[in-house]
């Protein structure tokens, strides 16, 4: 696709970013349970990276304001550098919770450059699918560095030696390849009642998104753990949940460009809450069919966040991609900082299988949502969503209902 083209450095950038970040959840909940650490503590450590990711998400957009992208890029790759070699040197739950705490500020920081930074350089038409790509970089890299762990162990310096190391090589395609030279934002006041109404359902399955991919990437650890899974079947176990979604990222963004993109949301949110139920009720112990549940249930769910982001950049103007990027983390953020704690205390409580009744209830919520915002709201009329949507736009019946609904709101 030619509006990838000149976003490859970022890209490139963005997946090792990425692979470092995404080993971080599986790796602190398995060498902090090897270090006498609590699941309550670790579950806590999710929750001080997303309050971090909270705070990055409210001040890095002015920080992108005064000296760029890429500045802004370096400054936060080389601070989350530092903030992963402190892990390794300090091996304590409080310490460690400081630090996550700053690698929260980082990522969110990291993740509204990229994602504001893709966003100004793509159209309506193709946003769906670039947001598809950015998505199934993320969940490749995030597989493959799952099994960094078996290879290196979970114990000593190296495996943290080598995350530092990507986050520091991320700054080579960004600092000597990019070419792309997005412009900062003119003004940028952090606000969530404008990003609200921008997009209430992106705002809204943005928390509910946050609660349960946190607790996939947190706790699932645990939860594999648990039931009997060894080192390597845990790096197996998230690794199919991730490659899972990567199957359906692209699918579902193009679908998603063609027709209304909440339909599309609510179909995989749907699957979601059905394969939550079958690992919960169905699959048990049984490794096969928990790897089956795992595989399908992410899938459905990690490419919601990006629908839900496409969904929202359709209503932004172009100065408020920065905002709207900020403030989508911010949301994902607050859910995040739920998800790790009550997901683990369920866990404590009720076993295992309790954690994808948690995920299943929090899912099923989102499609509630979604029906609901569209009854108040109607799709974005200019996208190019293909001959079935044309076809109901020009249907004298779907012009009739139209008018009497426009009627109706006004």
């Amino acid at each position: 696709m030619s509006a990838i083209r000149p976003l490859i450095p970022l890209l490139m950038a963005a997946g090792l970013l990425l692979a470092g970040n995404g080993l971080f959840s599986t790796l602190i909940a398995v060498r902090g349970a090897q270090e006498g650490m609590s699941a309550a503590q670790i579950g806590w450590m999710g929750t001080t990276y997303f309050v971090g990711f909270l705070g990055g998400c409210i001040f890095v957009p002015r920080l992108l304001q005064s000296v760029g992208h890429i500045r802004t890029f370096a400054a936060l790759a080389a601070l989350a550098s530092c903030a992963t070699l402190f892990l390794v040197l300090i091996v304590d739950a409080y310490a460690w919770m400081v630090s996550r705490f700053i690698i929260g500020i980082c990522f969110a920081g990291l993740f509204t450059t990229i994602e504001s930074w893709l966003n100004s350089g793509i159209s309506n038409k193709d946003r769906g699918q670039v947001m598809a790509v950015y998505r199934v970089l993320d969940i490749v890299v995030v597989s493959g560095a799952q099994f960094l762990m078996p290879i290196f162990g979970t114990g000593g310096f190296t495996i943290f030696g080598i995350m530092t190391l990507m986050i520091c090589l991320s700054l080579v395609p960004v600092a000597v390849g990019d070419r792309s030279r997005p412009k900062p934002p003119e003004l940028v006041k952090f606000d969530l009642k404008v990003i609200w109404a921008i997009s209430p359902l992106a705002s809204l399955g943005c928390v509910t998104i946050g609660m349960t991919n946190a607790a996939f990437r947190f706790v699932g650890p645990l939860y594999a753990e648990s039931i009997g899974l060894s080192l390597s079947s845990v790096a197996t176990f998230i690794s199919l949940g991730v490659i899972g979604g990567a199957i359906l990222q692209y699918p579902l963004g193009l679908l998603s460009d063609r027709f209304d993109r909440r339909w599309i949301l609510i179909a995989a949110t749907s699957g979601a809450v059905m394969s939550g139920l079958f690992i919960s009720m169905i699959a048990g112990n049984d490794v096969t069919l928990v790897y089956v549940g795992i595989f399908f249930f992410g899938a459905f769910s990690l490419p919601l966040y990006s629908l839900s982001a496409a969904h929202a950049n359709d209503r932004a103007t172009p100065d408020q991609y920065v905002l709207l990027a900020a403030g989508l983390m911010f949301f994902y953020g607050v859910g995040a900082s739920i998800g790790p704690p009550a997901s683990s205390l369920m866990l404590s409580l009720y076993g295992p299988s309790s954690l994808f009744v948690f995920t299943s209830v929090v899912h099923g919520s989102l499609v509630a949502i979604t029906l609901w915002r569209m009854r108040q709201r109607q799709a974005v009329p200019a996208q190019h969503r293909g001959p079935f949507q044309m076809l109901l736009r020009t249907s004298p019946m779907m012009q009739r209902l139209a008018r009497g609904r426009s009627k109706r709101e006004h």
